[in-house]
């Protein structure tokens, strides 16, 4: 007999959960058909975004130099890499599903762990097509003031964040 652990969970929920929404669908089950059309939108949303996300990231690995993420966002890099890490987030859209892999190749290419832990808070926080949606609904007053306030938030955090990983000899998982 297999134990518990043996068996892929994951797959096992995912099945589950369409079932549910199958049941759901047949037997009009409100919240479940609720679920299953947002889950289904979001599904299609992601496929229409994720190839040109995949290729852009794939031209950043191949276009942008280990010795360039080196020189500005490595050890030599300074303060200077955190104001790199800012820009490089600004123009973003999609959140951190673009953003997570990018991180993954600052790392990689040789980018200090804090630099890369505060680009993805700066992804979090500073992305211009997020702040623009942001003001219409709250304000410029409230957005320049929640700017202000999150960038050096997120710049401590990344560091400490950084440098209690790095003590601890934590390293990212190798590419395969």
């Amino acid at each position: 007999m297999k134990s518990l652990k043996q068996f892929p969970l994951k797959p096992i929920l995912f099945v589950l959960f369409l079932i549910f929404i199958v049941i759901s669908f047949l037997i009009e089950f409100a919240p479940g058909v609720a679920v299953g059309k947002n889950f289904g939108l979001f599904s299609f949303q992601m496929v229409k975004v994720l190839p040109a996300i995949f290729i852009l990231i794939g031209l950043f690995d191949i276009w942008v130099k280990r010795e360039t993420i080196v020189k500005q966002l490595g050890e030599t890099g300074g303060i200077k890499s955190f104001l790199w890490v800012f820009i490089l987030a600004a123009p973003m859209a999609g959140g951190l599903l673009p953003a997570i892999p990018i991180a993954y190749t600052l790392y990689q290419k040789g980018a200090r762990l804090t630099v890369v832990l505060t680009f993805l808070g700066a992804v979090g926080v500073g992305r211009i097509p997020m702040i623009l949606f942001e003001s219409t609904f709250l304000g410029w007053k409230f957005s320049i003031i929640r700017i202000i306030a999150s960038i050096p938030l997120v710049v401590v955090t990344g560091i400490i964040l950084g440098r209690a990983l790095e003590k601890s000899d934590y390293k990212l998982p190798e590419r395969d």
